[in-house]
Parts: structure tokens; C-alpha cells; sequence
């Protein structure tokens, strides 16, 4: 074997320095699913699922678009904030290289649902199994920077943020009227055929050496300014029939986290009801902090609910007002508020343990 040079030796140093401070100042993050969590993987590929353009990120520290789909920061950023930690780069980024890698990567996708058909129409973009796939590479590029020991002991110790399986509703189920999916399944029958599915993602999740991963639900998927604007009553009751699949699904979902962190025998994955999380706010937009939960801040038609936010769209001039910011996707107050709830929810938000508990625990270990 050639002897290493000293620029190689010098980049092994630096990285092995950075994991011991990783080790005691926070740990890594990886985020997987939707346009919920992406950082930006679709700026770079050719979709037309994207938010790299105004107004996107006007709130954001640079105020430029990120391919975040939020005025500001997203979940994942806020969870970094907790972490102690940069905001986590896109795995697509050419910048996720070097120390950086050590802070873990974004591999989420917008567009994207549990089933591989769904966002057919967004056309690339980066599916769930592509995804677990970044992430052995992702692996195996830490490994050959620090060592493989050193490699599974920062997989190991990391938290992991999985959101997806609104689209599988809404783009995918309710996409159009009597769509394929429909016409194979009843609804029921099709909660059921996303939940097998999901199961067999976080096994793999497991089997890749995730050992802490927080499992979202979907929101109230017909209260959405999308869904009003679309399918919800004159007087903006949300829609019934979306309403519905959210309630068949997120039940079945916490039922089969519990199971599965039967069979590994350890409290692996969490369960964050979301739903829950948004329904405070929809239902009582006032008691925190919002003037409204149905209209979208950026966007046009009823709600601001139709179409996508641009720079042609109307934009409300405060932002902090809204719980949407656009005709999907939480504002960037809203996000702040959904991992309060993460951080320090009972039972009720996050079973069968908050981010607090959780980070608590760990420290020990």
C-alpha cells in the first residue's frame, strides 16, 4: 500500500478532531422523506418540485431561497439548533464533504411518498429506497474519512428524522379523481398497503444502524389551504374524505412503531403525532399566536391554496401570523412550534418519549 501523504494524513486528523467534539458538544442528524424536511436535494435535479426561487426563504438568515418549502427554517433546521449542531446540508450538495459529513445530511426529497409511484408527476426525484441507498454511500464515504468503527459508532449515536407519507394521499390517492390507486384499493385496504411498506423502510433504517428515529404522521391532510381551496366546504371545513385517511393511517402508524420496537426489544423509534401537533393550531389558530390556519401566506385562489407560491403569488407582509405559509407546508413559526412540542410534548405528541427524555437518556449511555 502507497504511504499516505501528508495532506491525507492532515484531513484524517482533522475529521477524527471534529468526531471528538461531535462527541461532546452534540451528535449527527439524518432526515429522510418529503418536501416537509428537504433542505434542497431537488435544486439539483430537474423537477418541478422545488422552492429555489422567491419567495422561498425571505425569512431564512440569508433571506435567499435554500429549496427549503418554507418562509425560514423547517424542522430539521430547528431540531439542528437543539443539536447544537449546522444546519444540516442536502446530500446532493456539493459542499457535504469533510468535516461536514460528521454533522450527518439531509437525503429528503420533495414530492416523494412511502410507494415508489407516488409524485410520478414531479418525475426526478429522490425516492425512498434511492434515499437508503444515499445512505450507504453516505457510509461508507464517513468510513474511508474516519475508519469503519468510527463510521457505525457515529451512525449509531445519531438521531434520524423520518417524515413521509402525506404525498401518498395527496399526490398520489387524491391526486385525481378515481386515480389507480383508488380504483385497486379502498381506502382502508390502502392505509394498510402503506403501513407494510413503511414497516419495511424503518426496518431497513434499522438494519443500516439507526438506533434513534423519530417517525412523524401525516398532519390533518384536508385542512390544508390546498385542500380547503380544492375539496373543502364553502364555509372552510376542512375536507372529510382527506380527514378520514389521516385518521385510518396515523393510528395504524403508532401501532406499528410499538410493534416494531417490540421485535428489535429496544425503544428504537418514536412516534411524533403531528397530527395532534397541527390540530392545536388549526383548531385554535388565536391561542397561539396566529391570525389564521386556513389561509396560506404565499400563494393565490381560495386560501392562497391553489397553485404554487411565486414571485407573482400573494405574499402576506407578516409572516408570524400564519400557520401556513404556503398551500401545503407550515410556516416557519409553526415549524418552531411543532418541535417545542417534539422537544417537550407528552405522550400525547411523542410516544412513548419526547426529544428531552430522549437526548437525556442518551447522554448516559
Amino acid at each position: 500500500m502507497a504511504p499516505r501523504s501528508f495532506v491525507d494524513v492532515l484531513v484524517i486528523v482533522l475529521a477524527l478532531a471534529a468526531l471528538s467534539h461531535r462527541a461532546k458538544a452534540g451528535r449527527s442528524f439524518f432526515v429522510f422523506g418529503d418536501s416537509l424536511v428537504d433542505n434542497g436535494n431537488n435544486n439539483y435535479l430537474a423537477t418541478t418540485a422545488r422552492a429555489d426561487s422567491y419567495p422561498y426563504g425571505i425569512d431564512f438568515p440569508t433571506h435567499r431561497p435554500t429549496g427549503r418549502f418554507s418562509n425560514g427554517l423547517n424542522i430539521p433546521d430547528y431540531i439542528s439548533k437543539q443539536l447544537g449542531s449546522e444546519f444540516l446540508l442536502p446530500y446532493l450538495s456539493p459542499e457535504l464533504n469533510g468535516r461536514r459529513l460528521l454533522d450527518g445530511a439531509n437525503f429528503a426529497s420533495a414530492g416523494i411518498g412511502i410507494l415508489n409511484d407516488t409524485g410520478i408527476q414531479f418525475i426526478n426525484i429522490i425516492r425512498m429506497f434511492r434515499q437508503l441507498e444515499y445512505f450507504e454511500e453516505y457510509q461508507k464515504r464517513v468510513a474511508a474519512l474516519i475508519g469503519a468503527q468510527k463510521a457505525t459508532q457515529l451512525v449509531n449515536g445519531a438521531l434520524v428524522l423520518v417524515t413521509v407519507g402525506g404525498n401518498d394521499f395527496v399526490n398520489n390517492y387524491y391526486l385525481v379523481p378515481f386515480s389507480a390507486r383508488s380504483r385497486q384499493y379502498a381506502l382502508p385496504d390502502y392505509v394498510k398497503v402503506l403501513i407494510v411498506e413503511y414497516r419495511k423502510i424503518l426496518l431497513r433504517l434499522h438494519e443500516l444502524g439507526a438506533r434513534r428515529v423519530l417517525v412523524t404522521g401525516t398532519g390533518p391532510l384536508g385542512c390544508v389551504p390546498a385542500e380547503l381551496a380544492m375539496r373543502g366546504s364553502s364555509s372552510g371545513q376542512c375536507s372529510a374524505e382527506l380527514q378520514r385517511a389521516a385518521a385510518l393511517y396515523n393510528p395504524q402508524l403508532l401501532q406499528m412503531i410499538k410493534g416494531l420496537n417490540a421485535q428489535v426489544g429496544s425503544n428504537v423509534f418514536v412516534a411524533v403525532n403531528t397530527q395532534q401537533m397541527h390540530n392545536d393550531f388549526v383548531s385554535n389558530p388565536q391561542a397561539f399566536g396566529f391570525e389564521t390556519s386556513k389561509v396560506a401566506c404565499c400563494g393565490q385562489g381560495p386560501y392562497n391554496g391553489l397553485g404554487l407560491c411565486t414571485g407573482a403569488s400573494n405574499l402576506c407582509s407578516n409572516r408570524d401570523a400564519y400557520a401556513f405559509w404556503d398551500a401545503f407546508h407550515p410556516s416557519q413559526k409553526a415549524n418552531g412550534m411543532i418541535v417545542k412540542q417534539m422537544l417537550s410534548g407528552s405522550t400525547k405528541y411523542m410516544y412513548p418519549m419526547n426529544l428531552t427524555t430522549i437526548f437525556e437518556l442518551d447522554s448516559r449511555a
